[in-house]
């Protein structure tokens, strides 16, 4: 029996069990380059390939417990690194290094810049290199750029050195989006994107502990930023031996998988309609991403959420320590603040893979920055208690950009196209994170006005672009649907890699009472699913809103 392919998201028991029931005719086959994992199945094409929900449920809690803690800490000290220059701000590194002007500002956006240009070769170097080789030396060479910057007492040598980590930093986030890509099916990448993405929550509650007593060390050798700059980029160097050891480039290259594992591992991967990885540079897809429209809907509105998080992140602690708190409380009042973007990040990516609709979810959680930015436009500075829960309600802002990445990567198949979307969407988020702390000045404060006001505008911004995306892409699922009927195929497809557990199940469970042994793919020879198509290419993808 043939598992069905897919068109509109559908979902619940009945489209669950048309799993079981529904053929459809296969399109001729061309000769479209297949993915790596299409010859690692097909070398192991005398092996049982079905597999039931047990095992499945198995190989997920091995990858969880494998893959997902070391995407955590990566971007954990990817942040830690570059907040490091938000927490030593109110620690005199203006003064001891003697910035004037913009200076401070232009040490925010240099990281950015330098994210922005190295993102074409990030995207080729994912293609073409091991991914979890690529993770651990980039970590090693950013973790010693903040290091050696601990050794600059100057704006030039810190613009220098503050280019260097946003250079190979840069690689880090497309990893991350690569490798969640690589391992879970659609349904589940979202919340997985947003627990790595929660780290920035983590990073705020850490760090800031972290320099709240490193900033009470005194010390007749080292300025206080220097010492903090040192520790940071330490401990991140001794967290890239940790990624290297332990970090399998592939689900085929897993050395603590079985094979029966890596099987199941790579076939539940088919339903994404995506391919796993390639290991070929394709200019057909990049030329594709550049003129889909789709790509251009994530960077705008990754560019406009980037502008808000960029200067709240290089001036939040000012912004703090000009409500009239001093500036050990201004450290410490970071603390809650990271603690409500972990929880909001969390329960906004829920919410989305619960309801499946990332549109109406973005737009909701916009509502709680707007309110909060209102709230510190508006409120007299006497009123520190109030202009503080403001402040905590911009760090809301946060669960916005994890939504926007697994939105894109979820929309996007082919391995280059899928690189290049992403180095797209992380050019949009570069350029409005040097944008954003440029719309701030240390001259503005205490009301910091012409920065938060550019905020509530891209806010709103960001809330309407949530809601149009989805119309443009209900309207490519009905022209891929028009394209099947063509080809002769069904018209409605059932969406398998939107599935929850209990939906998985339910299928699952009607093809075992006709007799079945759990779920049998299409031969891949008459599947799309990983012969490295792109989305537009590939009528059997589906889109989700």
């Amino acid at each position: 029996m043939t598992t069905p392919d897919i068109s509109q998201p559908a979902h619940g028991p009945a489209a669950a069990a048309a799993l079981a029931t529904d053929e459809i005719s296969p399109a001729p086959i061309t000769d479209t380059p297949t993915d790596k994992a299409t010859t690692f199945l097909q070398a192991h094409a005398q092996t049982d390939t079905t597999f039931t929900c047990d095992e499945e449920r198995h190989v997920l809690r091995r990858i969880d417990t494998r893959i997902l803690p070391l995407l955590l800490g990566a971007y954990f000290f990817q942040q830690l690194d570059k907040s490091s220059l938000s927490y030593v701000s109110i620690f005199g590194i203006t003064e001891d290094a003697k910035l004037v002007g913009q200076q401070y500002s232009w040490l925010g956006s240099i990281l950015y810049i330098a994210q922005l240009v190295m993102q074409p070769l990030a995207a080729f170097i994912l293609v073409k290199f091991p991914n979890g080789k690529v993770i651990a030396s980039a970590i090693f060479l950013w973790g010693s750029s903040q290091a050696i910057m601990a050794a600059c007492t100057s704006f030039q040598s810190l613009l220098g050195l503050r280019f260097m980590l946003g250079s190979f930093e840069a690689m880090i986030a497309p990893s991350c989006i690569a490798v969640t890509q690589m391992w879970w099916r659609r349904g589940e990448q979202t919340l997985r994107t947003s627990y790595w993405n929660a780290m920035n929550g983590i990073t705020a509650i850490v760090g800031s502990l972290f320099t709240y007593g490193l900033g009470h060390i005194e010390s007749g050798v080292m300025f206080k930023y220097q010492i903090i700059f040192l520790f940071c980029g330490l401990l991140t160097v001794v967290y890239a031996g940790v990624v290297l050891a332990f970090m399998p480039d592939s689900p085929m290259e897993a050395k603590y998988l079985t094979e029966r594992e890596k099987v199941i591992a790579v076939e539940r991967l088919r339903a994404n309609q995506m391919g796993v990885s390639s290991g070929k540079w394709r200019w057909e897809h990049v030329w594709e991403s550049l003129l889909d429209l789709k790509t251009w809907c994530w960077f705008v509105i990754i560019v406009a959420i980037s502008i808000v998080s960029g200067g709240i992140g290089t001036f939040g602690s000012l912004i703090v320590k000009s409500f009239g708190y001093t500036k050990f409380e201004a450290i410490l009042f970071n603390i809650p603040f990271g603690a409500i973007q972990f929880i909001v990040i969390i329960a906004s990516g829920w919410v989305a893979t619960r309801f499946k609709h990332k549109g109406l979810t973005i737009a909701g959680v916009c509502v709680l920055p707007i309110v909060g930015t209102i709230i510190m436009l508006t409120v007299p500075r006497e009123q520190k208690g109030v202009l503080l829960f403001g402040y905590y309600l911009v760090s809301c802002m946060a669960a916005i950009t994890p939504l926007i990445y697994a939105w894109q990567a979820q929309n996007t198949g082919g391995d280059t196209k899928k690189k290049c979307t992403s180095g797209m969407v992380f050019i949009g988020m570069c350029t409005g994170n040097i944008i954003g702390p440029l719309l701030y000045s240390v001259d503005h404060a205490p009301l910091y006005r012409p920065g938060l006001i550019s905020n509530l505008i891209m806010l709103v911004l960001v809330a309407a672009l949530a809601i149009l995306i989805p119309f443009y892409l209900m309207y490519l699922n009905r022209r891929h649907a028009k394209r099947r009927e063509e080809l002769g195929k069904n018209a409605v497809l059932v969406d398998e890699s939107m599935f929850g557990k209990g939906q998985v199940e339910s299928g699952k469970a009607a093809e075992l009472e006709e007799g079945g042994a759990g779920v049998k793919p299409k031969a891949l020879e008459e599947d799309n699913a990983l012969r490295d198509m792109t989305d537009v290419k590939n009528e059997d993808f589906i889109y989700v809103y």
